[in-house]
């Protein structure tokens, strides 16, 4: 009996050790809450569903899913649970994030270029609340799925990835990162490549063709994978029609303004002049706007990467810290040009933000994203956060942005049935923040707790573990 016992001992902790996530000592450092069963308590929630903000809530987290959610004065608190007083804090969902990369710019003379940031923008992603994110395009995207694979298995800090193939372009603005294209049977050729690796998505870049365009989405759909793209050569309209299902930057990048377009051909310059001079309430938009939900694409809104200068901080949501002295130094000096010198953007900025909110508004389908390129002021998790931010900024309801932010995403991604919102029986996926969101948008800065899959992350330890590291790894 003695023996029997024991034996059903060993088996039943070997079967909870076999189904509990392993970490390294090296991630463990920056968990605070590793336990199967958690209260957070007497919290505001906005829950991602874009219904009413509810308070004085709390959740019950058994292993890593969200078992329950009720009123605090009569939900019944589970025996043993560590319970979390969140008197005061608001909880949203892990935060899903569309337009996101594990690079970040270099600065080299006039030449752009953009380095590899394998083992700081994982960690910022995390800390700054992502719990699922795609990267909208790689220059090294065996890094990418690397690194994706070591968080799963526990060996590295970040959230859950979705990776993207590496930018479909031809050849046009010198980027060392790029590879280019000669013609649309590579296109064929990279899907199928890069589908066979694990990637979930392709990237189509600024002077790709129609027929590019067309041939990539075909093999992708014929994978049930997804075609996103930052355009120029091809019009927000055309892609659309061709069954593109995402397309990045807003409205800010689209080249349908232009008059007497050259098909196929990109002229940045000629592009973001017909945008800046076109009117807010013109035909062309609206016509556009109808189009795009007509056919159900997908627009990712990076309000950072476009943010203007003037009384604008340096790098926007407080990401200074993160960032190398000369790093720092090269994001000031630009910064320091152009401030007050940006009338035209700060107009166009807000243009791009009224129609996004026509598109929303219209039953478009809305995600967002940071983009971490530029000029260097757009840094993975303190970008996040600022995302919401500027969205409240720009006149979206909370619950929405924060719907634009978690289930949107998650409806992207073909997920919403786990992710995306707090309701009984979805992952675990939530964040705890020291303040009223409610009544001040950048209490989200505050964040304490990030819960990925129901354990949870220290978010300032993750912010201080990379201070003065971007711009190195």
């Amino acid at each position: 009996m003695k023996y029997l016992l024991k034996t059903l001992v060993f088996l039943l902790f070997t079967s909870i050790q076999i189904h509990a996530q392993k970490f390294t000592k090296e991630v463990k450092a920056f968990i605070s809450v590793d336990t199967s069963l958690v209260a957070i308590t007497n919290v505001k929630l906005i829950d991602g569903t874009g219904g009413d903000i509810k308070n004085n809530q709390t959740i019950i987290i058994k292993d890593n899913k969200i078992e329950r959610v009720g009123n605090s004065n009569t939900l019944k608190i589970p025996k043993n649970a560590l319970i979390i007083d969140g008197t005061g804090k608001t909880v949203i969902p892990g935060l899903v994030m569309l337009h996101e990369h594990l690079f970040y710019t270099k600065f080299f003379e006039n030449w752009f270029s953009v380095g590899q940031s394998t083992f700081t923008f994982p960690r910022l992603y995390l800390a700054g609340g992502v719990t699922t994110m795609r990267t909208a395009g790689s220059i090294q995207p065996q890094s990418d799925l690397n690194v994706k694979q070591w968080i799963l298995e526990g060996k590295m800090t970040g959230p859950k990835m979705d990776v993207t193939s590496p930018f479909i372009e031809r050849e046009g603005v010198p980027i060392a990162e790029l590879g280019y294209i000669k013609n649309t049977t590579e296109v064929s050729e990279i899907v199928d490549f890069w589908s066979k690796r694990g990637v979930t998505s392709f990237k189509l870049y600024n002077n790709i063709t129609k027929e590019d365009v067309k041939v990539c989405v075909t093999e992708a759909h014929k994978r049930a994978l997804k075609v996103t793209g930052h355009l120029c050569s091809v019009t927000y309209e055309e892609a659309s029609n061709l069954g593109i299902d995402n397309l990045e930057h807003g409205f800010r990048v689209a080249t349908d303004f232009e008059v007497n377009k050259e098909e196929n051909i990109c002229d940045p310059f000629e592009s973001r002049q017909a945008f800046d001079s076109e009117p807010i309430d013109s035909p062309k938009i609206n016509h556009l706007i109808e189009v795009l939900i007509k056919n159900g694409t997908t627009i990712t809104t990076t309000p950072n990467v476009f943010e203007p200068y003037t009384n604008r901080e340096l790098i926007p949501g407080g990401g200074e810290r993160a960032v190398t002295p000369e790093v720092l130094k090269d994001v000031k000096a630009i910064y320091d040009r152009r401030v007050n010198k940006d009338s035209i953007q700060i107009a166009s900025y807000y243009k791009n933000l009224i129609w996004l909110k026509r598109f929303y508004n219209s039953g478009g389908k809305l995600v967002a994203g940071t983009d971490p390129t530029g000029a260097g002021r757009t840094v993975a998790g303190y970008a996040n956060q600022h995302t919401l931010e500027l969205l409240v900024e720009g006149g979206f309801p909370l619950v929405d942005v924060i719907k634009i932010c978690t289930l949107n995403g998650a409806k992207y991604l073909n997920q919403d049935e786990t992710i995306g919102t707090i309701e009984k029986g979805k992952t675990a996926d939530l964040i705890l923040i020291n303040g009223d969101l409610e009544s001040d948008i950048k209490q989200i800065r505050n964040t304490e707790i990030v819960f990925k899959d129901g354990i949870g992350f220290n978010s300032k330890k993750l912010f201080e573990s990379v201070d003065g590291q971007v711009g190195r790894n």
